[in-house]
């Protein structure tokens, strides 16, 4: 049985999805409509790749970044692959790296969150 986390080991609050939809998004009371990344403990609702096709490895530096022993890429409705360049890019780091739709990323992280995993999720949506 899954069980919902309110706050992290410290205290601090915790970001989980709550909801999702075709187009948007909603973790914890926030309603996302556009590509974002996030952590237990941090939302960026500015990632900038707007859709998969302006998707560029770039882009993964922000996850990586945040230093999370795995990240997960939600590629919108469908799974799509990414170039084989972004999936060696986030590899060589030594970081695992999960495709798939972005409800499967929905689904996946809250788990890997309920395992207090430093997990990190970068969501486009279309």
């Amino acid at each position: 049985m899954l069980i919902s986390l309110d706050t992290q080991p410290d205290g601090a609050p915790v970001n989980l999805v709550r909801a999702y939809a075709d187009h948007q998004v909603t973790i914890n009371d926030t309603v996302l409509s556009r590509s974002f990344i996030l952590t237990p403990d941090h939302l960026d609702t500015d990632w900038p790749p707007a859709d998969f096709a302006a998707l560029q490895t770039a882009h993964l530096d922000a996850l990586l970044a945040l230093e999370p022993e795995i990240i997960l890429l939600g590629t919108g409705r469908t799974h799509r692959q990414p170039a084989m360049d972004m999936l060696g890019h986030v590899l060589r780091r030594g970081v695992g790296f999960e495709v798939m739709d972005t409800p499967s990323v929905c689904r996946t992280y809250n788990i890997l969150v309920n395992e207090r995993r430093r997990v990190a999720a970068g969501l486009l949506l279309d």
